[in-house]
Parts: C-alpha cells; structure tokens; sequence
C-alpha cells in the first residue's frame, strides 16, 4: 500500500491517519535514496533464459554517478545493492515458482 492509498482510506473511514501505520512515500526518504532509486532504475538487467534476473549492469554507473551528482559513493553503492540483492530474491523466488508449476504438471500427466 502507497502512502497516498493509506491516507485515502483513512479519510474514506473517517479516521485520523496513523503516523506509525503510514507507509513512508517516496518524499520521505533523503535525496540520496531516491537518487539511487532513480539510478537503479536507469542500469540494465542482467538476464538469462535458465537462471533469470542475476543482477545490474553496472557499466554507466560512473556516468549516472556523475550526471547526479553524487558525493557519497559508498552510501550510493550500499543503496544499489540492496536493491539489487532484493530484486535478484524476487527473480529467484518467481522462477522457482514457476520451475515447481511446470514440475508438478508434469507430473500430473
């Protein structure tokens, strides 16, 4: 749920929004999250028919690095790994999905 869904709803029901319940929008992380955010979005995949997503290109990022003008580039890379590691989860998680769907239809014939 997005910040602005929660608040919507809550205003649907009547009720005082809860701070602590409120999903954080994009406005409420510091500049360098939502740069690496942006540049993580910018970088190519990495992908293979059999073993999926497997992570960023990061050929350009010297350039994005620059284009954005970023002076924390350790927090920036710290920033792009976990989006990364994240996304290469999710990629694992969704092939293996689907790798047991085909497995157990298989075997249902």
């Amino acid at each position: 749920m997005t910040k602005e869904k929660y608040l919507e709803m809550e205003e649907q029901l009547g009720r005082e929004p809860n701070p602590e319940r409120c999903p954080p929008g994009i406005e409420d992380f510091p500049q360098i999250i939502i740069d690496g955010i942006e540049i993580f979005n910018f970088l190519g995949d990495r992908v293979y028919p059999e073993i999926g997503y497997i992570g960023k290109d990061y050929t350009n990022l010297p350039i994005l690095m620059e284009l954005y003008q970023i002076d924390d580039k350790e927090l920036l890379l710290e920033v792009l790994s976990r989006l990364d590691g994240e996304a290469i989860r999710i990629s694992q998680e969704r092939l293996k999905r689907e790798y047991d769907k085909m497995k157990s239809k298989s075997r249902g014939r």
